[in-house]
């Protein structure tokens, strides 16, 4: 066994109370738009994570102070960005490097972004071509469509863009590169709007109009400081429905999760399959609606996961076709393709570890139709350095006969550093 595997067994019920950690993307988007702030602002239960770490370090590289305060972090920004003196590196997070590209787009300055091996094997030219197109110069591999990135800012023109997918990553770098020359940017699809919610609270004159454009008006100056209170992660609670819902006995309740309706798929997707998952909305302050969330054990049904709902739940479909793979029937996902451009192909890497496991799995290219039964071990997961494919097979783990042996298993610390701890805590292992 490596020094970066963990095997996990089949666990007793699962019981208790945990509060997730804090919302990635709200995370990421707290200390990014405060960057640009004309003053400090507070962030409460920031998701203190290696993506979010990697966008800290950068908004540092950028001349802002960012120092703890107890358990929050406040971030001091700069008169104005500064350039900064060595590569920025996004490590693993995608939505570090595509949104910091939009706000550099708009600096007059140069800088260079780059990550780890897969971050920079995954695709850049949805960012670059329409930056490009709008008077950045941005240079990288295979003419840009792979980092690292080069960016000489400034000099933009009025961003206009009628996006082929819907991306919350590229509809963010493109709204954040228009602020000082306004934006109009329509995509095929909602995708979530957490940067729409929160530059609308720091005074920036931003709608949607009925066709689904999103309007932009030049804003002159620094944004409003924003203090923000980071929701609970839903991504991070999914998989704890899961596995509420597959390990017999189970009744777990998650304090205090983001339910903003751009990313609540995976809860329409599980009462879809048959699971009783319970929502109390709760006062809670800034533009993200919270809720507690209570799940328990039950028998789940095949459904169909396609369309809207596909992508409002994108980022949970691994854990999702974990719940499939112990569900009665055949569950199909469809409309999934931009899983193969994740952190790893998301797709043929979960495909494959089912198939692994016993489990009958045919694959298209916008998805697979999972046929459930009992996944059974042992097995020997290669996780690829996906935070999202170990936590996945690890739930798995949890109810599978035999054992599941995730290896590269550091990369759980990319989203949920306490992870192991919370499983521990439910009772788990």
């Amino acid at each position: 066994m490596s020094d970066d595997s963990l095997t996990f067994h089949p666990s007793g019920p699962l019981r208790g109370r945990i509060r997730v950690p804090g919302d990635k993307s709200v995370s990421h988007r707290a200390l990014l738009l405060n960057l640009l702030a004309d003053g400090p602002a507070r962030i409460r239960n920031l998701l203190a994570g290696e993506d979010v770490l990697s966008t800290m370090a950068a908004v540092r590289a950028l001349g802002a102070q960012v120092v703890q305060d107890g358990d929050d972090w406040i971030v001091h920004p700069p008169a104005a960005l500064q350039e900064p003196g060595d590569v920025l590196d996004c490590g693993n997070s995608g939505t570090t490097m595509r949104l910091l590209s939009g706000i550099l787009a708009a600096q007059p300055f140069f800088s260079v972004l780059t990550g780890d091996d897969s971050l920079r094997a995954r695709p850049m030219a949805r960012i670059v071509e329409p930056l490009r197109a709008h008077g950045a110069m941005v240079l990288g591999r295979r003419e840009g469509a792979r980092a690292p990135l080069a960016i000489r800012g400034g000099g933009l023109q009025p961003i206009g863009a009628d996006l082929p997918v819907a991306s919350a990553q590229l509809k963010s770098a493109l709204l954040l590169a228009g602020l000082q020359v306004g934006a109009r940017v329509r995509e095929p699809g909602r995708s979530r709007d957490h940067t729409e919610r929160m530059l609308q609270r720091m005074g920036v004159q931003l709608s949607q109009d009925d066709q689904g454009w999103w309007n932009l008006t030049p804003h002159e100056g620094p944004l409003q400081a924003l203090d923000v209170d980071v929701p609970g992660d839903l991504s991070s609670a999914a998989f704890w429905l899961v596995a509420g819902a597959i390990v017999p006995g189970s009744d777990l309740e998650l304090a205090g999760v983001g339910i903003n309706p751009t990313r609540t798929g995976v809860l329409d997707a599980l009462q879809k399959m048959g699971a009783p998952v319970q929502c109390t909305p709760i006062d809670a302050a800034g533009a993200e609606p919270q809720a507690d969330l209570r799940i328990r054990s039950c028998a789940l049904q095949g459904c169909t996961i396609d369309g809207d709902l596909a992508l409002r739940c994108l980022d949970e479909l691994p854990v999702l076709a974990i719940a499939a793979a112990f569900a009665e029937g055949t569950t199909r996902i469809r409309d999934a393709a931009e899983l193969r451009v994740k952190e790893s192909d998301r797709i043929a890497t979960v495909a494959s570890g089912l198939r692994s496991m016993g489990i009958e799995v045919h694959e298209v290219d916008d998805g697979m139709d999972i046929v459930g039964g009992m996944p059974a071990g042992p097995v020997i997961i290669e996780a690829g350095g996906d935070h999202r494919i170990a936590m996945a097979f690890a739930v798995a783990g949890l109810r599978a006969p035999g054992s599941v042996r995730i290896e590269g298993a550091h990369s759980v610390a990319t989203s949920y550093p306490a992870f192991l701890d919370h499983l521990k805590a439910l009772g788990g292992m």
